[in-house]
């Protein structure tokens, strides 16, 4: 049972694997399927597939450019490959679009490089007093 625990990871990750495989087939037949484009651009975040995430997450942007869930994921991918400033743009669109949940925002891992920047705690502390604007 000990060695089936420390397998699990591995499991996982070939699962996620699999799941990369299967969405990037999906995107290929319907490639403005934005529900598609989410998935794939989570899973390559989860897998540590950043730069591919980064790519997804732009075009999903692009396709989508009132989602606030969709900026806000790419703000995530943006912080994950060193975009600080971009990262913060995308953050503020987020919040501009109705984006609204300050503790997942304020304790978020993806967003942990931006944690220091100015802008990061002002968008907080924006959505912490709705009413402050």
């Amino acid at each position: 049972m000990d060695s089936a625990f420390r397998s699990t990871p591995t499991l996982e990750r070939l699962g996620q694997e699999f799941l990369v495989e299967f969405l990037e087939r999906a995107r290929r037949r319907q490639p403005r399927n934005t529900e598609v484009l989410a998935e794939l651009g989570c899973t390559y975040t989860k897998l540590g597939r950043y730069r591919e995430g980064l790519a997804v997450d732009e075009a999903l942007v692009g396709l989508a450019p009132d989602n606030a869930t969709a900026h806000y994921n790419f703000a995530c991918s943006l912080a994950l490959c060193g975009q600080r400033s971009r990262a913060l743009d995308e953050l503020e669109k987020a919040v501009e679009l109705g984006y609204d949940d300050a503790e997942h925002l304020a304790h978020d891992e993806d967003l942990r490089e931006l944690r220091t920047e100015p802008r990061f705690d002002a968008l907080v502390r924006r959505l912490k007093s709705p009413g402050a604007d």
